[in-house]
């Protein structure tokens, strides 16, 4: 069967895959592991199922730093605003 292979996360070259019931699957690491086409469906079904329950707990942990680093940013916008003012009103009367 024609398929493309990765070279790097950009470029794919093409391919044949001489036996299509079987396969190998990277589990991390740098471990590879051979398994049926049926088996490795499987396991990446419950490996999407796996990620995406995780992304679901850190969701609300992620838009509470978000809410965090905007009001920091508010913040350091009114000091610079505050800091150029009174540099502004210095540089106004040191003129006079």
């Amino acid at each position: 069967k024609d398929l493309l292979v990765p070279l790097t996360s950009s470029m794919y070259v093409p391919g044949k895959l001489s036996d299509v019931e079987r396969v190998l699957i990277d589990v991390g690491t740098g471990y590879y592991v051979e398994k049926t086409a049926d088996d490795a469906r499987e396991f990446f079904k419950r490996k999407i199922d796996f990620l995406t329950k995780q992304m679901e707990k850190i969701q609300p942990a992620l838009q509470e730093k978000h809410a965090m680093k905007q009001a920091v940013v508010e913040m350091m916008s009114q000091k610079i605003q505050q800091l150029t003012a009174l540099g502004a009103a210095q540089g106004a009367t040191t003129k006079a």
